[in-house]
C-alpha cells in the first residue's frame, strides 16, 4: 500500500495529520520542564554547599574518622597530636580518629587532588587556603563554616560541646580572616607563624657593624657583601673557614610577596589578576644579581638550609620561619650537623628586612583546618567537634611550645600557663630555647603588621611563579650566564609558562580576550544555556511558521 492510500480505506482508521504547531509546543513543554529540573538542580548544588548542622548528635553510633596532618619528624609534635586525639576520644567514646602524618603541605595537597575524584578525601585536614581554593573546584568538597562556627549548639562555644573550646571572638581576627575565600570561612586557624631573621651578632660585629632594632635591606646586601671579602690563603677574613654565604633565603616566594608588599607594588588580586611582572620585582632580581656575584647570597633550593650554615658560621643573615626557630644559633636543640662543627656565637632574632622600618610589613603563614563534606551529616559532625578540639587550650598551647609558633586563640594566648611559658626563656635549650621565644614574641609583637596574599584556584601557582623568579636569576648567575633586559623577557615568558599563569589572567588585565580560568561552567549551567538556546529557537521557529500561515491565507 502506497503511502497516499493510508487515509483513503473506508475501513482504514484515519491517522491525524502532522501538526508543526502541536509538535513545537510539545518541545516548548519539555523545554521549560528541563530548564525548571536544571535550575532546581543548580538550587540545589547550593543549597548543599551551605551545610547545615544535625539538630542532634546521634551518640548511638560509631564514626571512624581521618585526620591528615603535616610533621617534621618531630616526636613532640607527634606526641601531642596522639594525646589531642585520645582526649578527643575519651570524650566521645563512639569518634574513632585516625590519624595520617605527612612530612610536608605539598604531598598532603597533591594527595587530596588525587582522591577527590575518587571520593575517598580525609575527613579533616591541616592545609593552606591556596590549596582549599584548588579543592573548592571539586563538587561540593570542602565544607563552609559560617553557620556551623555560630550554631548554638554545637558551634564554636556551643552548649552541647563536651569540651571547653574558644568562641569565634576568642579566635584571633585577623587568623581567623584568612581562612575566608570568596564570601565564606572555609577553614579554621590552627597554628601561626611569620619569617624572622637570624643574625651572627657576633660576626656583624666584627665587620665593624651594629645589628639595628629593625633590619633594612640596604643594612642586610652591605654586610653582606662585606662578609665576602677572603684571606691570601682563600679562607674567609670573617670565620676563617673556605665556606661562607653571607645571606640565605629559605622561603624565595615569600622574599618576592613581601618585597613586593613593602614597595607597595602589584602581586595578584582577588580576581586572579596576575602582577607579579612589574619594575619593581624586575629591580630586586637586578639587585640580587648583584649579591650573587659578590657570594653574598644564596637560597635553601641552591644551597640547603640557612640554619645548617649559620650554626656552622657559614652564614650571617639566615631567614626563615619563626616555626623554624628551634633548629637555629649556636644552642639550637634541633640540628641536622655535626656537634664539632658549631661555632659558638651570639644569635639575635629581628624581623625580615623592610624597605620602611617606619611601616613594616610580613606575611602571616601556618596551617589551618578544613573539613571534607561527606553524605553522612552526621559524620561531618563528628569532624567539626575534633577540628574545634584542636583548639583548646591544651593543644594550642602544647604545641606552640614545640617550635616559633603562636596560638591562633586570645583564650590560649591569655591562659596563665602559656604567659608562663614565655616568662621562662633561656631556662633551658629545649621548651624554653630562648631563641625559639624570642621569635614567638617577635610574631606576638607584630600581628597587626602581617599580611596574607589573595587566595583563589590558581594562588598556589602564582606564589611558586614568584620564588622561582629568584631561583632563576640565582642560579644564572652562578651559571656565569647574562642577566640583562632580555634574560628578564625570557624569564617571564618561561615562568609564565611554566605555570601557566597566562590561564589566570582576567581578560579585563589585557583588554582583550579570553580567560581561561573562567572558561568550564558546571555541567548543569552548560546544560542550562543549552536548553535555553533550544528553547528560543523554537519559539522563533514557530512564530515564523505562523507567519508563514498567515501569508498563505492571504
Amino acid at each position: 500500500m502506497r503511502a497516499s492510500e493510508i487515509h483513503t480505506g473506508k475501513n482504514e482508521k484515519r491517522c491525524r495529520p502532522f501538526s508543526i504547531k502541536k509538535y513545537i509546543h510539545h518541545v516548548m513543554a519539555i523545554g521549560i520542564c528541563l530548564c525548571s529540573l536544571l535550575l532546581a538542580g543548580c538550587h540545589g548544588t547550593r543549597e548543599r554547599n551551605e551545610f547545615l548542622l544535625p539538630d542532634e548528635f546521634d551518640t548511638s553510633r560509631d564514626y571512624d574518622i581521618t585526620f591528615w596532618a603535616k610533621n617534621d619528624t618531630n616526636k613532640t609534635q607527634t606526641d601531642i597530636y596522639a594525646k589531642a586525639i585520645s582526649d578527643f576520644e575519651a570524650l566521645y567514646p563512639n569518634i574513632h580518629v585516625t590519624i595520617r602524618l605527612y612530612t610536608d603541605y605539598g604531598r598532603i595537597y597533591n594527595d587530596v587532588i588525587t582522591n577527590i575524584s575518587t571520593n575517598t578525601t580525609p575527613n579533616v585536614c591541616i592545609t593552606y587556603p591556596d590549596h582549599i581554593a584548588t579543592y573548592l573546584t571539586g563538587e561540593n568538597t570542602v565544607v563552609p563554616l559560617d553557620a556551623v562556627m555560630d550554631d548554638k549548639k554545637y558551634g564554636l562555644g556551643g552548649s552541647e560541646v563536651n569540651f571547653d573550646g574558644p568562641t569565634r571572638k576568642e579566635i584571633v581576627p585577623k587568623f581567623l580572616g584568612e581562612c575566608m575565600i570568596g564570601d565564606h570561612y572555609y577553614a579554621l586557624p590552627y597554628m601561626r607563624s611569620t619569617e624572622a631573621c637570624y643574625i651572627n651578632k657576633t660576626f656583624v660585629e666584627a665587620l665593624g657593624y651594629t645589628v639595628p632594632d629593625e633590619l633594612t635591606w640596604d643594612f642586610v646586601w652591605e654586610v653582606s657583601d662585606a662578609a665576602t671579602a677572603k684571606n691570601s690563603d682563600g679562607t674567609f677574613k670573617v670565620n676563617g673557614q673556605k665556606v661562607m654565604i653571607p645571606f640565605i633565603y629559605k622561603s624565595t616566594d615569600n622574599m618576592m610577596i613581601q618585597y613586593l608588599a613593602q614597595k607597595n607594588a602589584g602581586y595578584t588580586t582577588a580576581d586572579s589578576n596576575i602582577l607579579i611582572f612589574n619594575d619593581t620585582a624586575f629591580d630586586l632580581l637586578y639587585e640580587i644579581k648583584k649579591h650573587v656575584e659578590n657570594g653574598a647570597f644564596s637560597t635553601f633550593k641552591i644551597s640547603s638550609y640557612p640554619a645548617n650554615f649559620l650554626n656552622a658560621g657559614q652564614c650571617i643573615f639566615a631567614i626563615d620561619s619563626t616555626a623554624g626557630s628551634t633548629w637555629m644559633g649556636s644552642n639550637a636543640p634541633l640540628s641536622d650537623i655535626a656537634e664539632d662543627m658549631f661555632v659558638d656565637f651570639e644569635t639575635v632574632v629581628r624581623t625580615i628586612p623592610q624597605t620602611d622600618p617606619s611601616d613594616p610589613k610580613m606575611i602571616s603563614q601556618g596551617p589551618s583546618i578544613c573539613i571534607f563534606n561527606k553524605e553522612d551529616p552526621q559524620e561531618v559532625l563528628a569532624s567539626w567537634l575534633f577540628t574545634q578540639y584542636m583548639l583548646t587550650n591544651d593543644v594550642q598551647t602544647a604545641y606552640a611550645e614545640t617550635e616559633g609558633y603562636v596560638p591562633v586563640t586570645t583564650k590560649a594566648q591569655e591562659s596563665p600557663e602559656y604567659i608562663d611559658y614565655l616568662s621562662r626563656s633561656g631556662e633551658d635549650n629545649k621548651e624554653h630555647y630562648d631563641i625559639k621565644i624570642l621569635a614567638t614574641r617577635l610574631l606576638l609583637d607584630n600581628i597587626t603588621n602581617t599580611f596574607v596574599t589573595p587566595v583563589f584556584n590558581g594562588s598556589a601557582s602564582v606564589r611558586d611563579a614568584a620564588g622561582q623568579m629568584i631561583e632563576n636569576v640565582t642560579k644564572s648567575v652562578r651559571r656565569k650566564e647574562t642577566v640583562d633586559a632580555a634574560y628578564m623577557e625570557k624569564l617571564q615568558k618561561d615562568i609564565t609558562s611554566l605555570y601557566r599563569l597566562d590561564r589566570l589572567v582576567p581578560a579585563s588585565s589585557e583588554g582583550e580576550g579570553e580567560n581561561p580560568a573562567r572558561e568550564g561552567l558546571p555541567a548543569a549551567s552548560k546544560a542550562l544555556l543549552i536548553t535555553l538556546c533550544a528553547v528560543w529557537i523554537l519559539l522563533a521557529g514557530y512564530r515564523s511558521y505562523t507567519l508563514l500561515l498567515k501569508l498563505k491565507k492571504k
